[in-house]
C-alpha cells in the first residue's frame, strides 16, 4: 500500500486511456455499487467515476444507490445510470425532533442495503458521500465486499470516519488527511471534475461574443450554483454602482431561487456591464470570460478552480455540514491559492475585495500559480483504477 505522500505524486501512464485496461473479475467485467448524493457536489464526482469505469472496461456493470425524493433520484438516472432509492434522511441538528425516525431509518436502510447487494452481487463497493453512502458501504462491509471512499472535502464527515476502519481504500482531495484516517488506507486523487466546464482553452474571445461582453474591460464572474447563494446576490447588489463606477463587467449568476426577485428588482436589461443570468449552461464560455471568480467553497467547485488556474475570491457558505467549505477554502489561503472573504463579512466588503484583487496584476499572478499547483484534472480515471484495483486485491 502507498503511503500519502507517495500516493499523491502518482502518475497516470502516457497513452490513450482507454485503451489502458485493467484485469476485471468476471469475463463480463466488474461490478461496482456507487453510493451517496444529496447534492451536485456528491451526484457529478460519482457520476464522472461511473464513466470512468465505463471507459476502463464498457463491460463493468454500475448500479447507483441513493436516498429517496433527492436530486441523484433524477440526474442519474438522466446520465444513463440505474438507481434504487434508500428512505434514509441526515441527522438534523436544527431539531431534536426531527430525528425521531432517524434510528428506524438507517436500520430499515442496511437492510434494504443487504438485500441490494444479495441481488446484484457487487465485485465493490465506491461511496462518495450523503445519506444513502453509510448505510450501503456498512451492508457491503459486513457481507466482505471491498470497498472505497471518495472523501472530497478537506474535513472528512463522520459518516467517512466512522467508514474508515471498514473500508480498503479512501480516496481524498486533500493534504493532511492521516488526522482523520488510516495513513496506509489514503491516496490523493482529487476530486473528479466535469471535464467539459473546465475546457477553456482559446474561448475568451467567442465567449465574450456570445456574452455581448466588451473584450477590453475586466470581467468579474460570480457563482453561487445552480440554486444560488444569497450572500453573494446581496453582496453583488450591494456593489453594484462601485462595479459600474469601476467600469468593470460583471456575469452574475444568481441561481434559480433569486433570479425573478433580482430581475423584478433591476430588470433584465440593467446596465450594459452586467449580465444577469439565472443558471450557467456553458461554465467553460463563463470560466473563459473571467479575470477574477466569485464563489463559494464547495469541494467540486474548487477542483474545477483549480484546473483553470484564475484568481479567486472564496465566500463559503456556513450553512453546510461540519462547516465544510471553510474548511477548505482555509486551505486555499493558507496556501496563497485564493482570498478568503467571510460570508459575515461578504456584503460589505466583497465587491471591494473583487475590484482591488483586478487592479493587482503581481497579487492575480501569485493566486492563478499556486492554485494551479493543486490541481489534479484525472481525478475520475485514478479513482476508478483504484476501484478495479480492490475487487483484484480482495
Amino acid at each position: 500500500m502507498k503511503s500519502t505522500n507517495e500516493a499523491s505524486n502518482q502518475k497516470l501512464p502516457k497513452g490513450d486511456f482507454a485503451n489502458q485496461k485493467l484485469p476485471l473479475q468476471g469475463a463480463g467485467g466488474a461490478r461496482v455499487i456507487i453510493s451517496g448524493g444529496g447534492t451536485g457536489g456528491h451526484i457529478f464526482p460519482a457520476i464522472a467515476i461511473a464513466n470512468a469505469l465505463k471507459k476502463l472496461d464498457p463491460q463493468t456493470e454500475i448500479l447507483f444507490v441513493g436516498a429517496l425524493g433527492r436530486m441523484e433520484m433524477e440526474k442519474v438516472p438522466a446520465a444513463g445510470y440505474k438507481i434504487i432509492g434508500l428512505d434514509i434522511q441526515g441527522i438534523q441538528r436544527s431539531s431534536i425532533w426531527k430525528n425521531v425516525m432517524f434510528p428506524i431509518k438507517l436500520l430499515k436502510s442496511v437492510r434494504k442495503a443487504l438485500t441490494i447487494i444479495k441481488d446484484f452481487k457487487p465485485d465493490a463497493a465506491v461511496g462518495v458521500g450523503g445519506y444513502a453512502s453509510g448505510p450501503l458501504l456498512y451492508a457491503a462491509s459486513l457481507k466482505g465486499i471491498p470497498c472505497l471512499i471518495q472523501e472530497q472535502n478537506s474535513y472528512a464527515g463522520i459518516t467517512n470516519k466512522w467508514l474508515a476502519k471498514k473500508v480498503q481504500k479512501i480516496c481524498v482531495a486533500f493534504d493532511g488527511m492521516d488526522k482523520f484516517f488510516p495513513a496506509d488506507k489514503i491516496i490523493k486523487t482529487g476530486n473528479p471534475i466535469r471535464k467539459e466546464s473546465v475546457d477553456i482553452a482559446n474561448k475568451r474571445m467567442s465567449s465574450i461574443e456570445l456574452m455581448k461582453l466588451s473584450s477590453n474591460k475586466k470581467t468579474i464572474l460570480v457563482t453561487g450554483g445552480s440554486l444560488g447563494a444569497g450572500t453573494l446576490n446581496k453582496s453583488v447588489m450591494a456593489g453594484l454602482d462601485k462595479i459600474i463606477a469601476a467600469d468593470v463587467q460583471i456575469i452574475w449568476q444568481t441561481g434559480k431561487y433569486y433570479y425573478k426577485g433580482i430581475i423584478e428588482k433591476l430588470g433584465e436589461d440593467y446596465h450594459p456591464n452586467v449580465r444577469i443570468m439565472e443558471f450557467l449552461n456553458r461554465m467553460d464560455l463563463a470560466y473563459a470570460a473571467a479575470d477574477v471568480i466569485i464563489s463559494r467553497a464547495g469541494a467540486g467547485t474548487i477542483a474545477e478552480l483549480c484546473v483553470i488556474k484564475k484568481p479567486v475570491i472564496l465566500v463559503p457558505s456556513p450553512n453546510v455540514a461540519e462547516d465544510h467549505q471553510t474548511k477548505n477554502a482555509l486551505a486555499l489561503m493558507q496556501t496563497n491559492s485564493a482570498v478568503f472573504v467571510a460570508d459575515r463579512d461578504a456584503e460589505e466588503k466583497l465587491i471591494d475585495a473583487a475590484l482591488e484583487l483586478l487592479k493587482d496584476k503581481e497579487k492575480q499572478k501569485t493566486l492563478s500559480t499556486n492554485i494551479g499547483k493543486l490541481a489534479l484534472p484525472q481525478a475520475d480515471e485514478v479513482i476508478a483504477k483504484e476501484v478495479i484495483q480492490i475487487t483484484i486485491n480482495n
